[in-house]
Parts: C-alpha cells; sequence; structure tokens
C-alpha cells in the first residue's frame, strides 16, 4: 500500500483555546483531492482519533483526508457551523501546504457529523455559519457531502429517542441522548432550523452539491420510521426523496452494520470521491 504521513495541526484559535485537524496525505507532490471528515458524537462527544480507519483508508489511495475538532457540546448550535465553514476555507487557502486541490475539496461526516457536513454545504454563505474571517478568495462552498449514517433530522431523533426511552426495555442509545440534544442545541426551535431534512421541506433555497447517503442496517438509530413526517419510509428514503425532489443529485447505500467503520464502509466514500472529485 502506498505510504502517507498523518499531522496535527491547528487551524483555529478561539483566545487560547486550540481547535485542532489531523491531515492524512498521500506520499507525493499532489495535488490530490480533499475531503474534510467531521467525527461523531450526538453533538457532544467524539473527536479526531474516532476517523484514523478512514484517513488511513483514503490516504493510501490519493486523497487528503483533513478531519475537524470543532466546538461542540455546550458551546452549542451554531458555533459548530462556523468552526466547520472557516476549516473548508482553511483547507482551500492552504491547499499547497496540504497538497490539495482547492477546486476538488468534498465534506462528510459520520452521524451527528454527517449532519453537520450537509448543512455546511447547504449554507455555505449563511453570514452565521461564515461568521470566522478568514483568508479571502476562498469561499466555504464544496464539490460533495459524503453522509455516513447522519442524524439528518435533529428535531426527528429527539422525539424518536424520548418515545423509546419510556419503552419497558428502551434501546442503549435512548439513554441520555435527550439531554446531549438538550445540551447542545438548548431549544427545539433551533433543532428545527438546523435541520437538513426540514429545509427541504420547507423549500428552502439552498445549494445542493452531489451527495451520498452510507447506511447500515439494521440500525434504529439512524434508520428509522419518524412517525410524525408524513412519509411511508424511514428517514434516510425520506431525505433522499426531498433531495432529488429539490433537484439535488444523491445516492443512497446500505451494508450490513456490523461492518460499520471498516474497507465497507470505507470504499463506497472512496467511490463517491473519485467519481465526482
Amino acid at each position: 500500500m502506498p505510504q502517507f504521513t498523518k499531522e496535527d495541526v491547528c487551524y483555529l484559535k478561539h483566545g487560547e483555546r486550540q481547535i485542532m485537524a489531523r491531515v492524512f496525505k498521500p506520499e507525493g507532490p499532489g495535488p490530490f483531492p480533499a475531503y474534510v471528515d467531521l467525527h461523531g458524537g450526538a453533538w457532544n462527544n467524539g473527536d479526531l482519533n474516532d476517523r484514523t480507519g478512514l484517513g488511513e483508508y483514503l490516504a493510501q489511495r490519493g486523497v487528503v483526508m483533513v478531519t475537524l475538532n470543532f466546538r461542540h457540546a455546550a458551546d452549542g448550535y451554531p458555533t459548530t457551523l462556523q468552526d466547520i465553514n472557516y476549516g473548508i476555507r482553511w483547507t482551500k487557502a492552504n491547499a499547497k501546504e496540504l497538497k490539495v486541490n482547492p477546486d476538488q475539496v468534498a465534506v462528510g461526516g459520520a452521524s451527528s457529523g454527517g449532519h453537520l457536513a450537509m448543512l455546511v454545504a447547504m449554507r455555505p454563505n449563511d453570514p452565521r455559519y461564515a461568521a470566522i474571517p478568514g483568508p479571502s478568495g476562498v469561499d466555504a462552498s464544496v464539490k460533495g457531502v459524503i453522509m455516513l449514517w447522519p442524524v439528518i433530522n435533529p428535531i426527528s431523533r429527539y422525539r424518536n429517542a424520548i418515545r423509546r426511552s419510556a419503552e419497558p426495555n428502551p434501546p442503549a442509545f435512548a439513554n441520555g441522548m435527550k439531554e446531549k440534544h438538550d445540551t447542545y442545541w438548548k431549544t427545539e426551535a433551533n433543532m428545527i432550523e438546523g435541520n437538513p431534512m426540514l429545509i427541504l421541506e420547507r423549500g428552502e433555497k439552498v445549494v445542493m452539491p452531489p451527495a451520498i447517503w452510507i447506511q447500515g442496517r439494521p440500525d434504529e438509530v439512524h434508520d428509522y420510521h419518524d412517525p410524525d413526517g408524513g412519509f411511508a419510509g424511514n428517514e434516510p428514503e425520506r431525505f433522499v426523496s426531498n433531495y432529488r425532489k429539490a433537484g439535488g443529485d444523491i445516492e443512497i447505500t446500505y451494508f450490513d452494520n456490523e461492518k460499520r467503520n471498516t474497507e465497507i464502509s470505507h470504499q463506497p466514500v472512496y467511490d463517491f470521491l473519485k467519481k465526482h472529485l
């Protein structure tokens, strides 16, 4: 397998607080396509270490992966989007050093990271998200969005977790999930506003890059039916249907959920990047 390097860099500071990125770079002069990656953790947990497997896999195949940490948990919405929007611009502005082609940048992530990726891609010029001043001449637009089992609809997942936690034998994921949503989102109004599913259903005018949803089955955390959604299928199918109706190009692929974070879920990421970058 081709060699690669791995390096942690501070891409952003808030006062004394350093926000780090981990960059996986293929050997060779480049420039290479770039994938800006966002960890999951229900907007409260998770960090760069969660993403090592995918970073190594992509770097061995000629893709630079920049995985970002960002403000989350009690920092609340929309601080996370500000950091990510800046992180995309930072990646483009430092293209030479990172060995990336600034015209070939996609964004993606797992679970809540998949939600953040779609949201930041839909609203690259939202003044709230683009609030951190940065390098001139670059914006946060991307050429594609990769969602790995995303929490695409925060309010629906919130209500689903509350519903499931009231069951006689509640599933493990429901334990503490309401509190995580409350910590990050603060209000249901925010969960409705920063919500890619409902953005499309409200008919908001947003940017829609080519996208893919990579979904394990069974997965009751991300692949469930929303009884309030007015749609016959599960949340992944509902989103794909909305995205296509609004004129977007999106594919969906399913895999055996036990193979999550192995080559089985990495391969579709690489195939998508090869196709669109």
